[in-house]
C-alpha cells in the first residue's frame, strides 16, 4: 500500500480555509464592535469553529498560534458587550 502524497491543491485548499477561518472571526469581532445583535454568540461560534478545525488538523499550527493570540482579544471583546448590555438593561434610558 502506498501512501498518497498531498497535492499542491490539498494544501491550496488547507491554507485557503485557514485564511476563511480568520476571515470569519474577523468579521464577527466587527460586528460585535459594531454592537450587531447577537454578535457575541457569533464570536464565540466563529471562535470554537476554529479551534475545533485547528485541532483536528496536525499541519494547521499556524493557525493555532494565530488563535493563541486572538482569542484572549475576543473573550475581553465579549465580556465587554455582555457586560453593557446588561447595563442598558438594568438602566434603561
Amino acid at each position: 500500500m502506498t501512501r498518497r502524497r498531498p497535492s499542491r491543491d490539498s494544501a491550496n485548499t488547507r491554507r485557503s480555509h485557514g485564511e476563511r477561518l480568520k476571515d470569519e472571526v474577523y468579521r464577527q469581532m466587527f460586528r460585535l464592535e459594531a454592537q450587531r445583535p447577537g454578535a457575541e454568540r457569533d464570536l464565540a461560534i466563529a471562535l470554537l469553529r476554529a479551534w475545533m478545525i485547528a485541532q483536528s488538523i496536525p499541519e494547521r499550527r499556524a493557525e493555532r498560534e494565530w488563535l493563541k493570540k486572538i482569542s484572549p482579544i475576543c473573550l475581553q471583546m465579549i465580556e465587554a458587550a455582555l457586560k453593557a448590555n446588561n447595563a442598558a438593561v438594568h438602566c434603561p434610558k
